[in-house]
């Protein structure tokens, strides 16, 4: 069964509390309105500031209650404090919103994952000759170093693990091995060392066996998990697998937070808007 059937599925036995602090914007409703008549979630209306939420910010942030209920005004925060007090699995936002908005609610508010140091995402690749892979980082963190880069890759392997049941990472470089030389060689060959994962490796023989064969990387050329140096080569990539491969890109999905969180594109389709959902729900499962 292909990845997006099996979220479908596992979407209507969970059905996921979302909480869309967006709800008003055309795309949004029309996603909810389609995801609620199929049983898919459970929309959550944006609650009003209570003392529950005001506690959670307290209690996760040490910060005063005073500036706890001026952040609680603001509906991305409320969203956030929502799924920190339990009243929501999972918040989506993002079709307004900028990246870094939901990013800043939702590590202030819900906080990212013990032993997690950097927020990222991943984009969910689903190509037509069937093969599904995850994607990271593509949206978030612009020049990660070898520390930040090789937690994105130990963060994305987890959701690849939840999502496909296995992870095999790659660390790409434009070299493979001790072929090559520069700064960005180094950052993802110390990452690779950090993390345990295959790299730095060239795309074709994380992709290609009989081509990391030719270039002496014998436990390379399966990988599921592509992990790229920086935000140009991944945006790049990603934008260019839709375009000339026809490939599917679901997301972005934040990732490293303790409770899911969606960020949409603000470009984003009604469509977009529920596999993106649905796919995040899937990883608080």
């Amino acid at each position: 069964m292909a990845i997006l059937e099996k979220i479908f599925e596992g979407a209507r036995e969970r059905k996921a509390r979302v909480v869309f602090p967006e709800r008003e914007e055309p795309r949004v409703a029309e996603a909810v309105e389609f995801m609620t008549g199929k049983g898919l979630i459970e929309p959550v209306d944006l609650a009003d500031p209570t003392q529950a939420h005001v506690d959670a910010l307290v209690e996760a942030r040490g910060m005063k209650e005073a500036i706890a209920r001026r952040m609680l005004q603001k509906p991305l925060f409320r969203a956030a404090a929502m799924v920190a007090a339990g009243e929501a699995d999972l918040m989506v936002a993002g079709a307004e919103a900028p990246t870094r908005r939901v990013i800043e609610a939702a590590s202030i508010v819900i906080g990212l994952e013990d032993g997690v140091s950097t927020a990222s995402s991943f984009f969910l690749m689903v190509f037509p000759d069937g093969r599904e892979m995850l994607w990271g980082d593509c949206a978030v963190n612009v020049a990660p170093d070898a520390a930040q880069l090789a937690a994105i890759a130990q963060t994305t392997a987890r959701s690849a693990n939840a999502l496909l049941g296995e992870a095999r990472p790659a660390l790409l470089s434009f070299s493979t091995g001790s072929s090559g030389t520069g700064d960005s060689v180094e950052i993802v060959r110390e990452a690779a060392e950090i993390c345990g994962f295959a790299g730095p490796v060239q795309a074709d023989a994380a992709l290609n066996a009989s081509i990391a064969a030719r270039k002496g990387l014998s436990d390379a050329g399966d990988a599921n998990v592509l992990i790229f140096p920086d935000l140009d080569a991944g945006n790049i990539a990603y934008k260019l697998a839709q375009e000339l491969a026809g490939a599917q890109a679901i997301g972005p999905i934040l990732q490293g937070f303790r409770r899911p969180v969606c960020d949409l594109s603000r470009g984003a389709s009604a469509d977009d808007i529920i596999a993106s959902t649905l796919v995040s729900a899937a990883m608080g499962a």
